[in-house]
Parts: C-alpha cells; structure tokens; sequence
C-alpha cells in the first residue's frame, strides 16, 4: 500500500482516538471510553477495513488522501495566552496547522488572558472558557476541584497517535519541578510551559564582590560602605516565606482548600519561627536594607538607589540598565538564624497549559497544548520572552544557560519548593510582612513575636468561604 494510502487509513482509525477524547466533561467518561476493550476492538476492525478500501479504490484515494481538506473536518479551537505571548502564539499556531495539516484544517482563534488571571476568568464560565489556556501553576488546584482541567492522562491516545508522545514522554522530558507543580493526585492535569518563576539577588558587581552577596550579613555590610542599599520586598507571602522555606518550615494545600502552615512551630531542622522573625527583624532594620512595596522593585532598581535587589526574571531589563557593566545575578544569600548561616529559599513557580474539560475538541486540544509546550517552542519562547524552559533539552541550550538572570533562577531553585498554599494564605502573610518591615515587633520581644505568628497561622489556615 502506498505512504498516501497508508496516511489515510491512519486517519481515518486515529479519528476515532480523537472523538473519543472529544468533549470530555469530566476524567472519568474519557478514560472509561477511551480505555474499553469494544472499542479498541471495533478501532483494529476499522482500521483493516479503511485499509481494504484504500486497495479497491486506489485512484480516487491518490488524488485525495494526502489533501488537508479531504476529509471535509474543520477543528475548531481557541487559545489563551499573555498579551506579551501573542505574537509569538500566533507563529506557534501557524507552524501547528502545518505539522497537522494532512489530518484537517483549523480554525484557531487566539485571545488574551494573562497567565496570573486565567483560572478567575476561567472559573467565571468554564464551558465558555478557551479550549487551551495558559495560567501560573499555583491555580492548578482550584481549576482542578472546579472540574475545568481535562487530565492529560485521559488525553494519552490521541498524543501517542498523532504527536508520538506518551504522558511519560511529556513528563520525562520536563524538569521534576514542573511536572511536581502541573500534576494532582498522581494525575497530570497541564503541560509545563516555562519556569523561572521564583526569585533571586540581582547586583552591581562594581559595587559588590562574589563574596559580599554570600550573605545578608556581608551584602549589607558592603552596601552600606558604598552608600547604598538593598531591596527586597517583605509585604508579600510570596517573597518573605523565603526565610521560614530555608529553615525548613512548610506550607500545604489540604483537600478542602484551606492551606496548613507550621510557621508558628519548630521546623524540620530544629529552628523556631521566632529564630526566623528575629532573623528577618534584624535584616529589616539594618539601614542599608530597603523594604519595598509589592510590585515596585523596578521602579527602585532604576532610581539608582540600590547595588541589589531580590526580584524574578521579570526585572532583567531594569537590572541591567541600572546596573550597566556591573550587572550580575546569584542565588539568595544566606542569613543568620539562631547563630546558623542558612540558605535562604524560594517558592518555585512555573507557568502551565492545561485543556478545558468542556473542549468540544480535546483531543486536538492536547495535541495543540502539547505543540505549544514542546522543546522547540519552548526555545522560541525563550527567545521571544526569556522565559525559561522546562523542557531540559531546551535549558541545555546555550543561550539559555548563558543568560545572566535564568542562570541565577535556575542556581536558587536548587532551594525553591513549589507553591502550594491557598487563597487564604496571601493577606495575613502580606500584613505580617509588613509588620517586619515597619519594625512594628519588638526584635527582643519572644513573646509578641509568638503571638503574631499565632496570629499569621490562624488567618492563614482559616476555612475557605
């Protein structure tokens, strides 16, 4: 049988992998579906008689097989990224058309929506929602408990018939961090699209040495020598949980929603949380210590007032203009905490694409998912945003390990956990924040420090309305 001919029989059986994860409301009609023997067996049938019609009509089926329109199937799907993503996105879905375009012809629409809003979009109407959607992996969660995310191991037939890959492929060539944070309870539910998502010590290295930026006691000693300061921003759960992590502190998401913390306690590697607050107390009132306001590093790194600050990937730019020749990235610094040096750490994020569960099309939803996140579109997102792979053959790229702030990400997730904490956790950790940086606890004070560490808990481990 001819290579044409072949093609469309393939289609013709692997048509019926894809209506089978079409439309998949929910993980257990899919996998029931998908994974019953009747089906499998009417499929081989199909199969071997798609073929024995190929040979009895092999004119009409070498003019016509190998045209995207032969089948008469228009696929039709729309994707959501970021706005800084949408240029790029439409050149990604240009080259999926092509690699699919012996199967059908498409009719993607591309929208916006930003990584960090999607699932409260999402979650406003799921059925109306994208059939492909971008969001940060701290969201995985709640769209998950929603029902909106199509797991990909439902989705794992028409990946290996169409794309060649299987889940396991997909997961073993992601970094285990990505794929910890993309998967819930055993179950891959997105495909990991990019990482970096943490923070780390941009610095002028006119100002500084490798030696200072070892520790918070030495960075702060030599910006002050200099007239300067450092910046990092406490007001935030995000960042100032990088003290109680590299003590070895935790924070978990439970099934009902709610987050447990222990911050209040004794850690894992016998530190207190008082160890920590008086830790951070210290660090806060030096006066070569700058705290800044969520969201206002940039601004601060560009008045010039700085010879460092704790921020993402995402101030690259603003690092490097202000800091010129001198610009230069590293791992947080060590700090002292009950006489120790500890390592600062990091919440690790990573930025995801999952599959509506209500996709009218969520077989070549995935196939698309999977298309936007494999290595080479990895790479040209890299490229086009500096955001970093996950994709380990695409971080071993040279231009990606050479650039100064992905290397300085990659370097401090080595101490980075991944998120996983909910919507209650944000507000009481931004106000204890700020009672760090406003020196409102008394650095002596044991007890008042207790106190408002009993007090973060029990907001944070509040129920969830």
């Amino acid at each position: 049988m001819s290579k044409i001919k072949k093609l469309l029989a393939l289609v013709m059986a692997l048509a019926m992998v894809l209506s089978l994860a079409a439309c998949g409301s929910s993980d257990t009609t899919t996998e029931d579906t998908s994974t019953d023997d009747t089906t499998t067996e009417e499929s081989t049938d199909d199969t071997e008689e798609a073929a024995d019609t190929e040979e009895e009509a092999e004119d009409t089926t070498e003019e016509t097989s190998g045209d995207a329109t032969a089948s008469g199937d228009v696929i039709s799907l729309t994707v959501w990224g970021a706005e800084e993503d949408q240029t790029l996105l439409a050149e990604l879905v240009a080259g999926f058309e092509e690699a699919y375009a012996g199967y059908a012809t498409f009719d993607i629409q591309i929208g916006v929506e930003s990584e960090s809003t999607a699932k409260d979009t999402v979650l406003t109407d799921i059925e109306a929602a994208a059939d492909v959607f971008a969001f940060a992996d701290d969201q995985l969660a709640d769209l998950v408990n929603a029902g909106a995310l199509q797991s990909i191991d439902a989705l794992n037939d028409a990946l290996v018939a169409y794309a060649g890959k299987s889940v396991e492929d997909i997961e073993a060539a992601n970094g285990a961090g990505s794929v910890a944070a993309a998967t819930m309870n055993d179950t891959l539910y997105a495909f990991p699209m990019g990482g970096g998502n943490n923070y780390f010590l941009y610095y002028d290295s006119s100002v500084l040495s490798e030696e200072d930026v070892a520790s918070w006691d030495s960075l702060l000693a030599a910006a002050e020598a200099a007239g300067k300061q450092v910046g990092m921003t406490l007001s935030s759960g995000w960042y100032n949980a990088s003290f109680f992590i590299g003590a070895g502190f935790t924070t978990s998401l439970n099934d009902d929603g709610t987050t447990s913390i222990d911050w209040n306690g004794t850690s894992s590697l016998g530190y207190t949380g008082v160890d920590v607050v008086k830790s951070m107390l210290t660090i806060a009132s030096n006066s070569a210590f700058m705290a800044i306001a969520d969201g206002d590093i940039s601004n601060q790194i560009a008045s010039g007032s700085l010879c460092a600050a704790v921020s993402g990937t995402w101030d690259a730019e603003a690092a490097q203009t202000a800091f010129g020749d001198g610009y230069a990235a590293t791992k947080l610094p060590t700090f002292t905490c009950a006489g120790d040096q500890v390592q600062q750490g990091c919440y690790s994020g990573f930025k995801l694409i999952g599959v509506n569960a209500y996709s009218q099309n969520a077989g070549w939803a995935a196939l698309l998912a999977e298309y936007l996140t494999n290595e080479e579109s990895q790479t040209a997102r890299f490229e086009a945003r500096q955001l970093a792979p996950t994709n380990t053959n695409a971080a071993a790229n040279e231009a990606v390990s050479a650039n100064t702030a992905i290397a300085a990400s990659s370097a401090q997730d080595v101490y980075g956990v991944v998120q996983s904490v909910g919507g209650k956790f944000w507000d009481p950790t931004a106000t204890f924040g700020e009672m760090i940086a406003q020196q409102t606890l008394d650095v002596n004070d044991d007890d008042a420090i207790q106190a408002a560490l009993d007090e973060l808990v029990v907001g944070v481990t509040a129920a969830v309305d």
